[in-house]
């Protein structure tokens, strides 16, 4: 047995043979007090007593040492002499307690190797059969009721000689049995516990989410894939209806293979998701559940969607560009015709206000022209390296002077670190007035402007948040689009030129709704090679993270 086996059983031994010499004591005493028998109760309770001493040594012994093998040989010999003791003081060859000596060598058998199981049996015959001759012979004082004959006690002797050695074969060879059966058990065991490893392994390194229920829809398990997707906690989910975690689930028939369906995190994210729903079959080939195997497919749509975006955009923008050249001549021509028709002779007040419309609707038209002009030329970008923090500082200190800042709250959380980038320094920070312009605009009534920056492993991270009139149910797809203006005066160009420049510069831009109101505005820019260097220990790589 191993050491800490070894003194637990010790230390159970400790606990029985209280428990046995308390029972033995109590028996005798019953005994003489019923059959008011001749017995000597005084050496029989001193023995009892000395049991319990040796006991009590045993427990201080096993504290102090560690040689747990010397202390199993101790206690079974030390027990052997008790045990022909109080059989001796009990009766003799009349004694009720002859069945002690098969006991201690069962126990012998389980602490000790094979040999020590006869030792202890070999041990046993010699002391209850020198102790019945001695007390026959009358060399020490008898305690049995009627002296036997002769030819009985050798036959009893020779009889306890084949029943000692009998009970030491037969335990230690079932001992030895219990050992190999206990050590292949626990071989197997190992095994059994390195395969639920290597299981759980291969299932938390599949890169797509796996879930299985029971046939009652509870959740049985989800791996860790699955988890960082759905947002959700292992923990929190296995034990309960997959009806009431996720019931876009629960509504995906068996028989379409690779459905598509639309899930919410807890934190509110959107995800789009891939789905496969199959039966969990067990090894008599009937149902014991279902099992969920799920996609995350959100950044792909989104990569889908930023390229529809920038092909219409492209095309639109090839054929606004022709048409506005078209446009621009004749409109000039009509502005002019009009002013000189203004001229000509006197015209009434309602004559006179007609031709201001016509002059200034000309003149809004032509803004719009030059400035589609303006978003659909090729720009060129002189890209240095600047700090991300100072840009949009600088920019935020011009937008105090807006004419609609001084109704607007400005809250700026910069991050305390530089983030160097390289960029078009120009171009960024007419990204950034862009950005606060637009938001200037959906907060007419006044309202508060967050602007906060952080790094994301390789990627800066720019931040706009404004309590304004909100994005409408299905704006987000189309808001970076040309002429998708919701604001009055608003040429639709300021968030298509945002995406134009971030897009130019490796950089994303996404927006949502806020948590309350108003809108969230996300732009992210990749950080200059050195400063990554710098901040990223060796073998790690910063992925920006969308939403």
């Amino acid at each position: 047995m191993e050491a800490l086996n070894e003194k637990g059983w010790l230390l159970w031994l400790l606990r029985v043979r209280i428990v046995i010499i308390t029972f033995l004591l109590g028996v005798q005493l019953a005994v003489v007090e019923l059959t008011e028998r001749d017995a000597p109760v005084f050496w029989f309770v001193s023995a009892i007593v000395l049991w319990y001493t040796l006991t009590v040594f045993f427990t201080l012994l096993l504290k102090l040492s560690s040689d747990y093998r010397m202390q199993s040989y101790l206690q079974i010999i030390c027990d052997i002499c008790m045990i022909t003791a109080v059989i001796h003081f009990s009766g003799g060859v009349d004694s009720y307690f002859f069945f002690l000596y098969p006991l201690v060598v069962i126990l012998a058998a389980i602490s000790l190797p094979r040999a020590g199981a006869y030792l202890v049996a070999s041990l046993s015959f010699i002391l209850s059969g020198a102790t019945l001759e001695l007390a026959y012979y009358k060399w020490i004082p008898a305690y049995w009721a009627t002296r036997p004959d002769l030819k009985d006690l050798q036959l009893s002797l020779f009889i306890n000689l084949f029943a000692f050695l009998a009970v030491a074969h037969l335990s230690s060879s079932l001992v030895e049995n219990l050992r190999k059966t206990g050590t292949r058990l626990k071989a197997a065991s190992g095994e059994l516990e390195n395969l639920q490893v290597f299981n759980q392994d291969v299932i938390d390194s599949m890169t797509g989410g796996l879930i299985t229920t029971d046939l009652s829809g509870r959740v049985l398990l989800l791996n860790r894939s699955g988890a960082l997707i759905l947002g959700l906690s292992p923990s929190l989910a296995v034990g309960r209806l997959l009806s009431a975690v996720l019931p876009e689930f629960c509504q995906a028939p068996l028989s379409t293979p690779g459905q598509e369906l639309r899930v919410f995190t807890p934190a509110g994210r959107e995800r789009h998701l891939r789905l496969n729903v199959s039966e969990l079959r067990g090894a008599d080939e009937g149902s014991q559940g279902h099992v969920y195997f799920f996609q995350d497919l959100t950044l792909l749509r989104q990569l889908e969607q930023e390229v529809r975006l920038q092909d219409r955009m492209a095309a639109l923008g090839r054929m606004a560009a022709a048409i506005a050249h078209e446009i621009r001549n004749p409109l000039a021509s009509i502005a002019g015709s009009v002013k000189l028709f203004g001229s000509v002779g006197p015209l009434s007040e309602d004559q006179h206000r007609l031709i201001d419309i016509v002059v200034n609707e000309s003149e809004r038209l032509d803004r719009i022209v030059s400035d589609f002009l303006g978003y659909s030329r090729e720009r060129r970008y002189e890209f240095q390296a600047a700090d991300l923090n100072e840009l949009l500082a600088e920019t935020l200190d011009l937008l105090a002077n807006h004419p609609n800042a001084g109704r607007i709250g400005f809250e700026r959380r910069l991050c305390g670190e530089p983030l160097e980038v390289r960029v078009d320094a120009d171009a960024i920070k007419q990204v950034f007035w862009n950005m606060c312009d637009n938001a200037l605009k959906a907060m007419p009534e006044g309202g508060r402007l967050l602007v906060e920056t952080e790094r994301r492993g390789s990627r800066a991270c720019i931040r706009f948040c404004d309590t304004g009139v909100g994005l409408k149910a299905g704006a987000i797809e189309k808001i970076f689009e040309p002429f998708q203006s919701s604001f009055a005066n608003g040429t639709g160009l300021g968030l298509a030129i945002v995406y134009e420049i971030i897009t130019a510069h490796q950089g994303t831009v996404q927006a949502e709704a806020g948590a309350e109101a108003g809108s969230v505005f996300r732009l992210e820019l990749p950080l200059a090679a050195e400063t990554v260097a710098a901040a990223v220990p060796a073998g790690q790589h910063g992925q920006a993270s969308g939403s």
